[in-house]
This record gives C-alpha cells, sequence and structure tokens, in this order.
C-alpha cells in the first residue's frame, strides 16, 4: 500500500526497525539520506525527501548516513548489527571475562549511551541484563551437566560470590542452585514464586480454553501433554500459595522445570515495568496485577502455530481450529490429553486435510509451509531464541504467511521477546482506548506511536491491556 508524505515523517519520528526497507528518507539540510529507524536527531518536516530505494536518493544527490549505513541495509549486510551480535556471542560464550557492563562498552568500540541504545534495539535489553543472563545461564548448563562445586561454578561465570549468586538465581529459576542440580535424578521440583505474583492471572492463561486437548486446569491443578527432547510426556502442576509443584511422567525433570519457568515468566522484569508505567502516570493500567507475566507456551513451534491460526479470526474460533488440529495430527499421551502436533505430523499433511476441518485453503497453506520449513531444519525455531530480536524477526517476516502480527506474537508468547507488539491487535487497541480514553480504537500507525513509550517493556505493556477490559479472575 502506498504510504502517503505524513505517514513516512511519522514512523521516521517513530523510528521502528520495522519499516527500514520500506522507504529510506533524506534530509536535505544536511545532505544525506538514512533508514526510517536511523537515531539522529530528526528532522524538520519541510527539509525532509523520502525515496523507495537509495539508488534514488543517491540520483538526488544525497549520501549515505554514517550511522544508520542504508546501502548496508538494502544490500542484505548490516555491519553495526553484526558487531553486536559477535559482542553478544563473546560475553555468552565467557562471561567471566567481563567484569561488569563498563567492560562490554569498552570492548564494544562504541560510547556508553550509544552501545545501550543499539542493546535496546536488537536485543530488547541493556548490556548488563544481558551480562547477568549469560552468568545464569552458564551456571544452568554447569548445574545440568556435572557435580562441580558450586563456588567453583560462581567464579567461573563471573558472580562476585556465592550470595549474589543464589539471590540472582532465585529470582530467575524459583530454585536455588542444589535443588536444581537435584533435578537430573528426579521427577518432581517446586518453583518459588516472588511475592505478589499474580496467580490467579495465570490460571486464567493455563485455562483460557476449557476444551483443549493439550492441557486441562482443574481448580489449582494443572494437567498438559507437552514434547521434551525423549518425547512426549504428562507435566502436573499444583497451583496454589507461593510455590507450584511440578512433576514429568517422563523425561527431563530439568526440561520441564524450564517449560514452567517460562509459563510464570519469571524472566521478565515485571517490577521495571510496574515503574515506567507509574513514571508515565498510568498506574491504572497496572493496578491489581503489578506482577503480570506472559506465559509462554509450550514450545517455540506450538507458538507458531497459535500465530498462523489466529489470524484473523476469534479466539473461540481459534481454539476450535487448534483442538481439530490436534485431533487430526496430534499425539495420544494419558488422561485424554494430546500432545501439539509435531512439524512433521504437520508437515506430512496437504491443505485438503485441513479444509474439512474448516480452515481455509490459505491458513491450511501456511500451516503446512511453515511445518515444513522446520521439519526440513530450514527454520531452526530453537536458534532463534538465542539470535538478536532484529534477526529473529527478519527471519520470520520471511516465511510466508507471516506477518508483523503473527512475527510480533511469535516473539512476545514464545520466544519472551520483552519489547514486541502484535500490531493490528484488536486487545491492544481497544485497551489503549479504555486507558487513554481515545474517542475511536486507534490504527496501526497510532498503536505504534502510543506503545512507543512503553519501551522496552513492550511485550508486558500488551499483556496488561489484553487483561485492562477483562474482570479481575477469582
Amino acid at each position: 500500500m502506498r504510504m502517503t508524505n505524513a505517514t513516512m515523517y511519522a514512523r521516521v519520528l517513530a523510528g521502528d526497525p520495522a519499516d527500514n526497507g520500506r522507504f529510506f528518507f533524506g534530509v536535505t539540510s544536511t545532505g544525506i539520506y538514512c533508514l526510517p529507524a536511523c537515531h539522529a536527531r530528526k528532522p524538520k518536516p519541510e527539509n525532509v525527501r523520502f525515496f523507495p530505494t537509495c539508488e534514488a536518493a543517491r540520483a538526488a544527490g544525497l549520501r549515505a548516513c554514517r550511522k544508520c549505513h542504508p546501502d548496508d541495509f538494502a544490500r542484505g549486510a548490516d555491519p553495526v548489527l553484526e558487531s553486536i551480535e559477535t559482542l553478544v556471542a563473546e560475553i555468552r560464550g565467557n562471561p567471566a571475562a567481563f567484569p561488569d557492563a563498563t567492560a562490554i562498552v569498552r570492548r564494544s568500540g562504541f560510547g556508553a549511551t550509544r552501545l545501550s541504545e543499539l542493546f535496546r534495539q536488537h536485543f530488547h535489553t541493556t548490556p548488563s541484563d544481558l551480562l547477568l543472563r549469560a552468568r545464569l545461564d552458564r551456571v544452568r548448563q554447569s548445574l545440568a551437566r556435572g557435580d562441580v562445586a558450586l563456588a567453583t561454578l560462581a567464579g567461573e561465570a563471573g558472580f562476585e560470590s556465592l550470595s549474589v549468586l543464589h539471590a540472582h538465581f532465585r529470582r530467575f529459576n524459583g530454585s536455588t542452585p542444589a535443588a536444581y542440580r537435584a533435578l537430573r535424578t528426579g521427577r518432581t521440583f517446586e518453583l518459588e514464586l516472588p511475592e505478589g505474583y499474580p496467580l490467579p492471572y495465570l490460571r486464567r492463561a493455563l485455562g483460557r480454553d476449557a476444551g483443549s486437548l493439550t492441557e486441562r486446569l482443574e481448580g489449582d491443578a494443572y494437567t498438559a501433554a507437552v514434547h521434551l527432547s525423549d518425547g512426549p510426556a504428562l507435566l502436573t502442576l499444583q497451583l496454589a500459595g507461593n510455590t507450584i509443584r511440578g512433576e514429568i511422567s517422563s523425561g527431563s525433570a530439568v526440561e520441564a522445570h524450564g517449560l514452567v519457568v517460562g509459563l510464570t515468566g519469571l524472566g521478565q522484569d515485571a517490577d521495571a515495568f510496574v515503574r515506567l508505567a507509574t513514571r508515565l502516570g498510568l498506574q491504572r493500567l497496572v493496578e491489581g496485577r503489578p506482577g503480570l507475566r506472559i506465559a509462554q507456551t509450550h514450545s517455540a513451534f506450538d507458538g507458531l502455530l497459535w500465530s498462523i491460526i489466529g489470524q484473523q479470526i476469534n479466539f473461540a474460533f481459534a481454539c476450535t481450529l487448534k483442538r481439530r488440529l490436534t485431533a487430526l495430527a496430534g499425539q495420544p499421551v494419558a488422561n485424554g490429553l494430546h500432545a501439539s502436533p509435531t512439524p512433521g505430523a504437520i508437515a506430512a499433511l496437504q491443505p485438503a486435510d485441513l479444509q474439512p476441518l474448516q480452515f481455509s485453503r490459505q491458513k491450511a497453506d501456511y500451516l503446512i509451509t511453515a511445518a515444513r520449513l522446520v521439519a526440513d531444519q530450514r527454520l531452526d525455531l530453537a536458534a532463534l531464541r538465542t539470535m538478536s530480536a532484529t534477526r529473529a524477526e527478519r527471519t520470520l517476516l520471511a516465511i510466508r504467511g507471516l506477518g508483523p502480527w503473527s512475527v510480533n506474537y511469535v516473539m512476545m508468547r514464545a520466544l519472551d521477546f520483552p519489547d514486541c507488539v502484535p500490531l493490528g491487535d484488536t486487545g491492544v487497541t481497544s485497551g489503549l482506548q479504555a486507558l487513554l480514553k481515545l474517542e475511536e480504537r486507534p490504527d496501526v500507525d497510532a498503536t505504534r506511536r502510543l506503545m512507543a513509550m512503553f519501551a522496552p517493556y513492550r511485550s508486558l505493556a500488551t499483556a496488561h491491556l489484553w487483561q485492562f477490559n477483562q474482570s479481575m479472575p477469582a
């Protein structure tokens, strides 16, 4: 769709990387042309011209910006992103080599402010937070493999003391390092929830489809058929008090524990979002649920299925289609529950197999095409979790049938990226209209502008907006 100059200028002001490549803009007062998301000072509208390509901008006598490198982006190269990805890989590979965020800044070659901007843009985090998570990942991996003394593991990961390790480990994992190590030999586990965790909202999320074939919530008892590395298994949880007690019927309790950490969203910084909402004067958005998190899907592929099934239909019908797909291609596990269909199972289908289930031919084609990409290992969903958000978004947008809503849904609900907005989502627009007392629901461009104030926690803002017009759960 052709965009007007006013629309393109609004998107330049918004600075959304999703617009990069859709057009380029030149600044006549400086003689340069840029990507829409360039972080340079925003120009006055009277000094701006818009171009469909870099070639057109150069033909007008402009030169490429040295900050956003539009020519590199246009030809598929992105040296700034690649340098940040290389730096992040170094941090994750040896977090102990970076004593603090200052060491990361020195290694990067960027200034502290610019590096923070790049980390937020490409990884939805700060250098210090990424370093902390890299240290915790190192400790988790070591605990799951062997019996090395915890003090040794803390030092190898770069923690200055055991007490610091314990505090952060409990916050992100809901257990002590010793309890996590014990998961190697058991089938049961516990997660301690943070103070004020809104458990009723977790129950609402887990029981949102009362007729689900993959999961069931009865009072405080949650049961789900899940896929682990060793095959399908039955996961049972007791959701009461401030401790979740879990058991897995077979397979790895370490994997099951990680899945439940995702369901509870323990790694999400709910407190920081509450502080941001308070600074914005929007305490109403978080009232009654300050600790709300986004429950992650059981697997990245399950999130991909939901994102395609849910396109352009209401939630109730999406649940119906998901149940029918599960009955057709899922694997029975126990207690009447089925594990969600695997990529291979859906890849073996034809669109004609799904049309009698009320899938449109287009939706059936999108599902099967995406499943075949995963089954043939042309799309590595596990790798998306460790990619930069920028790279993950570009990878998903290249898949036929996935647009901005679907991609941001997958990134937010299946990959746990913290700064995503499923643009065009009616729950988001209805929530914004009620929260900000707007006369009408905002369109996509207005939603993008309004949600910018919640960066870098737009995923949590989305979760709260989804709940804003609903009654509080019992």
